[in-house]
């Protein structure tokens, strides 16, 4: 989280001591967590930001954003080359946790099941991906952020010197999705739901440009039978392990 009137993604570098860490000195302070839909990597990336003191970017937000741009406008879903286009003019802006479209407030239109759907498709094309790969990089660039998405360890922050692959059994992902549409007075189905998860995630894996996947030196954060304090605190634990002291805001 960021004070009020700050640049959202503000962001400083860091040291280490085992001659592992050393290798990282220089590199932006990047916390980088990937993982697959309905893992929580949107509640987790958001509490440990605000733990850690760093700024926060959502880079699936970035995709939702354009599916929902595409959908008003009328671009084919399947035209890569109209979404690439459009990706590059995308008028998206982050304040604080809000996204806005065109200066329009879309946080919770873009957390809709169907643009979810959208999103993965949209993600799909590598014309849309490397449009959108140099706006994720700059903001990452000068550090103290965590940044969250499908490929950001293995593709867009490769060098970032902390990594987790957040993920959790299907059923157990679908029943946190289903529960957090619920909560927000969406009607929706639970077997349908998981049914989505396992079709997204075979999608995710599947796809010929950044598959999903854990990237090498990532950490395995299984989630199944974590409660959230547990997840966060574990995470929060180990980037403060690899991360030299001086990244982090005094408490």
């Amino acid at each position: 989280m960021t004070a009020e009137g700050a640049d959202p993604y503000l962001l400083p570098r860091m040291g280490g001591g085992s001659s592992e860490d050393a290798s990282r000195r220089g590199r932006a302070a990047v916390v980088a967590i990937d993982g697959p839909a309905g893992a929580g990597k949107s509640t987790v990336a958001r509490a440990l930001a605000e733990r850690l003191g760093f700024s926060l970017l959502d880079t699936g937000a970035i995709y939702r954003t354009l599916a929902l741009a595409a959908v008003r406008r009328g671009v084919a879903l399947a035209d890569g080359a109209a979404l690439a286009d459009l990706a590059q003019g995308l008028p998206i802006a982050f304040d604080g946790t809000r996204v806005l479209l065109a200066d329009e407030d879309v946080s919770v239109l873009i957390r809709a099941p169907e643009v979810s759907r959208d999103a993965s498709t949209v993600s799909a094309h590598g014309g849309v991906r490397a449009a959108l790969l140099d706006i994720q990089r700059r903001l990452a660039a000068r550090g103290r952020v965590v940044v969250e998405g499908r490929d950001i360890g293995t593709v867009v922050l490769p060098d970032a010197p902390v990594k987790f692959f957040l993920t959790a059994r299907p059923e157990v992902r679908a029943r946190r999705r289903f529960d957090e549409l619920v909560a927000r007075g969406v009607a929706v189905d639970l077997d349908r739901t998981l049914a989505e998860i396992i079709d997204r995630d075979r999608r995710d894996e599947e796809r010929a440009v950044a598959p999903l996947r854990r990237a090498d030196d990532a950490e395995l954060v299984d989630t199944s039978e974590l409660d959230l304090e547990q997840v966060i605190a574990h995470m929060e634990a180990a980037a403060r392990g690899v991360l030299d002291a001086s990244t982090f805001r005094p408490s």
